[in-house]
């Protein structure tokens, strides 16, 4: 063998271990669990969306005084009560 066939044998030989070594290193680090809950994550708890007042069945429709309130002195209501009469919705 000849010294620059040596030389490329041990270079290869030397970034294989370094490779190794490496992948050793790499490997050995403890593995982050991303399903675990964060401390925000916990402290935010009580606004989960079950806690959150829009989903209450009983705050997801508009009440019929709501609705009644909301329409009154309205153009549309004004002229659905002047037409009540005439198309025999009384």
């Amino acid at each position: 063998m000849k010294l620059e066939e040596l030389k490329a044998i041990l270079k290869e030989e030397k970034e294989k271990m370094e490779f190794e070594k490496t992948v050793k290193k790499v490997y050995s680090k403890p593995r982050v669990n991303y399903n675990k809950l964060t401390k925000q994550v916990k402290k935010a708890e009580h606004l989960k969306s079950g806690s959150l007042d829009l989903n209450r069945p009983e705050n997801m429709y508009y009440s019929d005084k709501d609705t009644a309130r909301f329409l009154e002195g309205t153009s549309y209501m004004d002229a659905y009560n002047a037409n009540k009469m005439a198309d025999g919705d009384y």
